[in-house]
């Protein structure tokens, strides 16, 4: 479902040179899978791999590079949110193109829930455990619609569900399209993102809610463990309970994510001193996924698919600070109240979304702004037409897009909560380089150093296939290329 024709020509090209800068000089593989599995391990980075396998040699991550391709320097969607980073593995575009931004956001054409849509257009786009039935249940019947953002479609006020808010069709739409199985489980009912606007991306929903468990790592692992099984029974060609819709046999395209080293990362961090080493919870965290990639495989080998499956491990985002004596909290309203002008909505984690109530308001704002550059920490202030050379659109044109986006210095987070030392969403390299890496037991181990895009997944999963990567409407639109190496 489109809400308007998509602005593409200039700021297309532009937009790949900023973050698509690929190299496709791999080994042309042809190869045709029969299965493809992705998964999330949600705030890895790519600097985190190469201190796991230092420690653990034998572990299952260490052992899937041994026939794999790794890609060290991957950056995922910007801004580095959850739902730009998961769409940009599985329609290998980004938020100017596929209308999606964040999870909770602003569109200037849309109404609240519950509205008639009479009144002036502009709400807020909140896509995550606020929309279930009973955020405090794993499973209370997913979406309630009444809870749902509201738009006209085709003069009628409609509830938007996640899926339709989507501009571009997905891989598991393609797949599934095709009379093919597909699979995917995360940690809200929001993410039926990934159906795509046609809704029929998946054959199998499994989407427990994370909100309903403690958020520390042990209550996290327990949660976890929920995506495992599903992944377990999807490779039986069974299906877990409270899963939506069904299965006939293992799903040709499948995935999903692990939550708790995201939670390890917010909560307990990194060490300080050289190199940064993990926390214990830390190690843990990555530890629990370890194993669990070790049974998927192990599974995988019982069902005599694993020569016939690629794995891919690609991280929705990083984690920002690192490094936790760069941590420092700043009140999202000091941003808003600094730019002395009406603002309709801010987004706020470690980056500050701007929608203003008046475009014209844009230069009083920026230049209150850059007033207190210091005392907010901005690094940069990006706006008007930076904003379409550097590929993020027009507000002027597209109403998902802000007015501004402030980056603030590293380690700054623009947050009340005093339950996180980390977070992500931003624009810096910590968020937004992560772990990405191919496995199958038939390639040869290679590093690619260069420069990637998460959005090249999505490609490389319809080539590895045997389907058309030109299927996905954003790989048309954005000239995204398919991994080093396939």
């Amino acid at each position: 479902m489109r809400f308007f024709k998509l602005a593409l020509g200039a700021t297309t090209v532009i937009g790949n040179l900023v973050d698509n800068c690929i190299a496709n000089n791999g080994h042309g593989s042809d190869r045709i899978y029969s299965h493809v599995a992705v998964f999330s391990i949600d705030g890895l980075h790519s600097s985190d791999v190469e201190k796991y396998i230092a420690l653990k040699r034998d572990s299952t991550i260490a052992k899937l590079l041994q026939t794999g391709y790794e890609c060290t320097d991957a950056l995922t969607s910007a801004p580095s949110d959850s739902f730009p980073g998961t769409l940009n593995q599985f329609t290998g575009a980004s938020p100017r193109t596929t209308g999606v931004w964040y999870d909770d956001t602003y569109d200037r054409t849309f109404f609240d829930s519950g509205s008639d849509c009479s009144e002036k257009p502009g709400a807020e786009v909140v896509y995550d455990e606020s929309i279930d039935y009973d955020p405090t249940k794993l499973f209370s019947g997913g979406i309630n619609p009444a809870n749902l953002p509201r738009a006209l479609v085709n003069g009628k006020c409609t509830a938007i569900y996640p899926h339709s808010r989507l501009r571009v069709n997905t891989a598991f739409e393609v797949v599934h399209l095709k009379g093919r199985e597909t699979a995917y489980t995360d940690k809200h009912p929001a993410y039926d993102l990934v159906r795509g606007p046609s809704g029929q991306g998946l054959s199998e929903g499994y989407f427990p809610e994370i909100a309903a468990v403690p958020n520390n790592v042990e209550a996290v692992i327990g949660f976890d463990q929920l995506h495992v099984d599903a992944f377990l029974d999807w490779l039986d060609g069974t299906s877990p309970a409270d899963a939506e819709g069904s299965l006939n046999g293992i799903p040709t395209l499948f995935g999903g994510n692990f939550q708790v080293v995201n939670v390890a990362q917010k909560t307990k961090g990194y060490l300080p001193g050289d190199g940064n080493p993990f926390t214990p919870d830390l190690l843990k965290a990555i530890d629990f996924v370890d194993s669990s990639l070790g049974k998927v495989v192990n599974k995988m080998k019982a069902k005599s698919i694993y020569g016939e499956t690629l794995i891919i491990v690609a991280s929705k985002h990083g984690q920002a600070p690192i490094d936790p004596t760069k941590y420092r909290k700043i009140a999202p309203k000091a941003v808003t109240n600094a730019t002395q002008v009406k603002v309709a909505f801010q987004t706020s984690d470690d980056i500050a979304l701007l929608f203003l109530e008046d475009h014209k308001d844009i230069t009083t704002a920026i230049d209150n702004l850059n007033r207190n550059r210091n005392s907010l920490g901005i690094q940069d202030i990006i706006s008007r037409e930076r904003l379409t050379y550097l590929g993020y659109g027009d507000p002027t044109k597209d109403p998902a897009v802000p007015d501004i986006i402030v980056r603030p210095d590293l380690g700054v987070i623009y947050t009340n909560s005093n339950a996180k030392i980390a977070e992500h969403g931003g624009l810096s390299d910590e968020d937004r380089r992560v772990a990405c890496f191919v496995s199958n037991p038939k390639l040869e181990k290679r590093v690619y150093p260069h420069r990637v895009s998460t959005k090249q997944v999505a490609p490389t999963i319809l080539k590895a296939l045997g389907f058309d990567p030109r299927e996905l409407q954003g790989v048309v639109a954005e000239g995204t290329e398919v991994l080093t190496g396939f």
